[in-house]
């Protein structure tokens, strides 16, 4: 093992490939090493055509293990070549800041190890949300919220700004993988019912991963959410309440 640290940057390949940064793109063709972990086959195969030494970080999931187990293995893939002295850079699906674990748990890590280590900004999903649905953050307010975190918690909430839900698939779920929970959507259903309508009209919304493809954006009454088919990367958006409370 060599004595002097490698470093660690960690970067978002945005939602789709177009959405990679000048900045991100400049630090994969720097790097010794590029890991990389991709919500679609087509950027797979493209980051890993971008790199000598890339690979995917994947093959840590496996069905019916605890989220919590990948995170860490992912966690030490990331940080190994960086303690051996290598220049690593670690590329996350969408903002690399955002519902991602593993970076900030590697980014703390390497901190406390002595190891250099940084975060690039990218495009979110949120911020493809925002574009394609015309919503602005700063008319009414804004509520983020992850789906299984809201239903746990029960935070405040102002029905008058906008609320996002994320993860709304795996509401309770800690299996890394694992078909759409009905239970889940049902709880979510009956969290929002105490301060919605039954026929409140909410959006299931999921950011395209393609150039040429227009996002998915459904619109149900609320009463009917747990009935819904809807796909891993799903997120609920749910409009200001235009009469109030039920």
């Amino acid at each position: 093992m060599r004595n002097d640290p490698g470093s660690l940057t960690i970067i978002g390949t945005g939602i789709r490939a177009q959405h990679l940064t000048p900045e991100a793109l400049a630090e994969i063709r720097a790097a010794d090493e590029l890991l990389y972990l991709a919500a679609e086959p087509h950027l797979a195969a493209w980051l890993g055509a971008l790199h000598e030494h890339a690979a995917s970080l994947q093959h840590h999931y496996a069905a019916g293990l605890d989220r919590a187990a990948t995170y860490e293995a992912m966690v030490e893939a990331v940080l190994q070549p960086a303690r051996e002295g290598r220049r690593v850079a670690a590329a996350f699906y969408g903002h690399p800041g955002v519902f991602v674990t593993p970076s900030h748990a590697a980014l703390a890590r390497a901190a406390a190890e002595g190891i250099p280590a940084r975060m690039l900004p990218a495009v979110s999903a949120e911020d493809c949300l925002f574009a394609d649905l015309g919503i602005d953050p700063g008319r009414t307010g804004c509520q983020s919220y992850d789906a299984s975190h809201f239903v746990g918690r029960r935070p405040r909430l102002d029905t008058g700004a906008v609320v996002l839900l994320w993860q709304i698939s795996v509401v309770g779920e800690r299996r890394a993988v694992v078909a759409p929970s009905r239970d889940g959507l049902a709880s979510l259903t009956e969290a929002l019912l105490e301060h919605y309508a039954p026929g409140h009209v909410v959006t299931v919304y999921e950011a395209s991963p393609y150039a040429v493809a227009g996002p998915v954006v459904e619109r149900l009454a609320l009463r009917d959410l747990p009935q819904h088919d809807v796909s891993p990367l799903a997120t609920l958006v749910v409009p200001p309440a235009t009469s109030g409370t039920r």
